[in-house]
């Protein structure tokens, strides 16, 4: 990986830790899923109660979305044997320290999205 004198990632590198971070966390639902398991916590959220705190997004995708997070070693899942079978889903210490960042991120947008907006309408 090639390196700026900083000793940090080159961000055009595909290679580059936070390049790849951004392209897993930089989608709504990742951010919308961290956020809900993290107001949850301790303990863990049942798919379908998941579902129901995330308006808008899919059966399918909220299932893409947390299969991710699980192969990253960001959320941990637990199937019940029950008919119909339970899935429950929750944080790792690793998920749970993600939303500290995310937190920053969402209220830098909260300040700074209506002068966002305003420079979309004049430059639109």
């Amino acid at each position: 990986m090639v390196t700026d004198p900083t000793g940090r990632g080159d961000l055009f590198s595909p290679d580059c830790p936070t390049r790849q971070l951004l392209d897993r966390i930089g989608d709504k639902w990742t951010s919308m899923a961290v956020k809900v398991l993290a107001e949850r916590h301790p303990g863990t959220v049942r798919f379908s109660d998941l579902r129901r705190a995330m308006p808008g997004i899919s059966h399918k995708m909220l299932s893409q979305t947390l299969q991710k997070l699980a192969a990253d070693g960001l959320v941990t899942r637990r199937v019940d044997d029950t008919l119909p079978p339970s899935v429950h889903y929750g944080l790792t210490d690793l998920g749970r320290s993600l939303e500290e960042p995310l937190a920053v991120l969402r209220e830098w947008a909260e300040a700074h999205m209506a002068e966002i907006s305003a420079h979309r309408g004049v430059h639109a």
